[in-house]
């Protein structure tokens, strides 16, 4: 794996570090404690191309390779793992997967509107019953002449209330587990489906998060987003891609808590000098060093291969797998470093360590990583 960035990958990760002090850090802390992040941000995600990497030009992206997006998503998780988690799931989980799997009809329809940011989009694939047993889902849609009627509910939906389309995950056959389920794209302002906010999130709390409700939600054929009963492949190429966004949102965190580390370290005394100078808190600092380090390297190769047209799979479970457990340590190492002040909301460890702990959940548990990793290792599946 190559190291040295290229001058349009060292240039992206400028533009995204300027635009995270400039239109994010101001913020932060106010959108948390409102739990509402200011909703102009996603147009002005899109004017930078934020909202476009990777995507095709000819539909409103502007390409871009996937080591720059993920330069990208670690500057966005260092300032706002809420805003991160706009990108993550709107491109790329949303955007990316219409641009591999659409036809020619619904990438013109949606692809424009979601990489500048007119538009919104949601994953819907989890359930109030189905979390990582995702091919056990319940929501049906069920055949009627030219249309599909779908009934169910869906949870923990990041952009659920913000979103214009929800790329939605249902059981159209009666085959058991992932073979009998498809791929739609349903808009939101579709009668019969209701949305409501999640409130009262340990992290990410300036996300809009949510529960959709679908009751008699009626969609054309044509909302279908490849074949019917190929939804959990389209899921998984999905999540694949994912769990690289969600490692190098990780990554972020990491940085902030090491960059916020280091600035208290220098600038706290404690008997008669910095507390920099004390050999416990250099610890603390070191490991939050090379969590950062081992983090951003497992990520970019994922990226790499991804660009280079390799299998990455089981690399991207590894790459999420570390890089959330080490933004969990990183901020708790960062916290104990600030002491007592760590625990208040003036200062931002607090908030890193809220928003690191829901990596290890979402996306795959750190549990299932181990299990597609232990799976790709012996060639047994423990599923």
């Amino acid at each position: 794996m190559h190291l040295e960035l290229s001058p349009e990958q060292a240039a992206a990760r400028r533009l995204a570090k300027d635009f995270v002090d400039r239109e994010i850090a101001p913020h932060v802390r106010d959108w948390d404690r409102a739990e509402r992040v200011d909703r102009g941000i996603v147009k002005k995600l899109g004017e930078v191309g934020f909202l476009g990497l990777t995507v095709p030009e000819e539909y409103g992206g502007c390409a871009g390779d996937h080591l720059s997006y993920v330069l990208v998503t670690e500057e966005l998780g260092r300032g706002d793992s809420s805003v991160r988690g706009i990108v993550s799931v709107s491109l790329g989980l949303v955007g990316k997967t219409i641009a591999a799997w659409g036809d020619e009809r619904q990438k013109r329809a949606w692809l424009p509107r979601l990489t500048s940011g007119e538009a919104v989009g949601c994953f819907g694939l989890t359930e109030p019953g189905t979390g990582s047993d995702a091919g056990s889902l319940t929501t049906k849609a069920v055949r009627d002449g030219d249309c599909y009627v779908i009934d169910g509910a869906k949870t923990f939906i990041t952009n659920g209330t913000w979103a214009d389309v929800v790329l939605l995950f249902a059981r159209t056959g009666g085959a058991p587990g992932h073979r009998g389920i498809s791929a739609f794209l349903v808009p939101t302002d579709t009668p019969g489906l209701e949305r409501r906010e999640i409130h009262g999130k340990l992290g990410l709390r300036g996300q809009a998060t949510a529960e959709l409700v679908l009751q008699g939600v009626r969609v054309p054929a044509t909302a279908l987003l490849g074949p019917e009963g190929k939804g959990f492949s389209v899921a998984m190429s999905a999540l694949a891609k994912g769990r690289m966004s969600v490692a190098a949102g990780c990554v972020g965190i990491a940085q902030a808590a090491l960059d916020a580390a280091l600035s208290h370290a220098g600038e706290r005394e404690q008997f008669g000098k910095p507390i920099a100078g004390h050999q416990l808190v250099q610890e603390l600092i070191s490991d939050i060093a090379v969590d950062v380090d081992a983090a951003r390297l497992l990520t970019w190769r994922v990226a790499d291969l991804i660009d280079r047209g390799e299998p990455f799979v089981t690399e991207a479970s590894k790459a999420k797998l570390f890089a959330s457990e080490a933004a969990v340590r990183a901020a708790n190492n960062a916290l104990q470093a600030f002491g007592g002040y760590g625990y208040i909301d003036e200062y931002p460890v607090g908030k890193l360590l809220r928003d690191a702990r829901v990596m290890t959940l979402y996306e795959g548990t750190s549990q299932i990583q181990k299990l597609v990793i232990g799976r790709a290792l012996t060639g047994v599946s423990a599923f």
